[in-house]
């Protein structure tokens, strides 16, 4: 039981880094999102799914959620090009708490333009910080990103951020995921799943309500590296309940 433990944690915290264990799959064309489920049978939700994400939040319904307990410290120590995303690897020590439950940052990474959308509108950027809880369970918490004031938290990563893909490098100083958070941390809360291949459900996706800023400059660089959108287009809903 131990070893098939240790083996699904592994294959879910590589699945929430936008990089594939098995098959090739891009964002375009005959390897793009409309024909992920058929690259590869473990790929098979993402054409099958009935709770897949990303989604447009609409239709909120009051829950009274109750707060999330940020237990971060700098920890971001090697910042990886995977060719799907720029992605931080974190170090072991900063957790998520929510209603009692802990839940381990792995990572964070980016996409643009964003894949969420809220009430239709969708944002230059989006940020993911991928939490993993001891039973392979996965958290993402959803930072909004819109164009405006230089993002500080971007500054020591994007100075590093490796051009080629499958490439990464070793930050010469910790940089913080909590620094990425806006000062509001109010969010939206709905069941989901990966926004990549194998595009596992059972997700919980908690998205900050209040966007944070990023320079044009900021935004720019990340699209040039990535050299083209990495954003899976908005999935069905199917009646699911989004809570605010």
């Amino acid at each position: 039981m131990k070893d098939t433990r240790i083996a699904l944690f592994a294959l879910l915290t590589a699945s929430c880094t936008a990089f594939a264990a098995h098959g090739h799959w891009g964002y375009s064309g005959a390897e793009g999102p409309d024909h992920w489920g058929e690259l590869d049978r473990t790929f098979s939700v993402c054409g099958n799914g009935k709770n897949q994400s990303p989604v447009d939040l609409t239709e909120f319904i009051d829950a009274q959620l109750p707060p999330i307990g940020f237990h971060y410290q700098p920890g971001g120590e090697e910042e990886e090009n995977n060719g799907h995303s720029i992605q931080i690897d974190y170090a072991k020590g900063s957790n998520i708490s929510l209603n009692g439950h802990e839940y381990a940052l792995k990572q964070y990474h980016f996409h643009t333009p964003s894949e969420n959308h809220v009430r239709g509108k969708a944002f230059p950027m989006e940020a993911h910080l991928v939490h993993v809880d001891a039973h392979g369970k996965i958290a993402v918490i959803a930072v909004m990103i819109q164009e405006g004031a230089e993002n500080p938290a971007l500054t020591e990563a994007w100075s590093h951020m490796p051009e080629q893909p499958e490439t990464k490098v070793h930050l010469d100083h910790l940089v913080s995921a909590e620094d990425l958070l806006p000062k509001n941390r109010d969010y939206y809360r709905f069941t989901g799943s990966l926004t990549t291949p194998p595009c596992t459900e059972g997700v919980a996706w908690l998205v900050m309500k209040e966007p944070v800023t990023a320079s044009a400059d900021q935004i720019h660089k990340f699209a040039r590296v990535m050299g083209h959108p990495n954003n899976r287009p908005i999935q069905a809903a199917n009646h699911r309940v989004i809570l605010e």
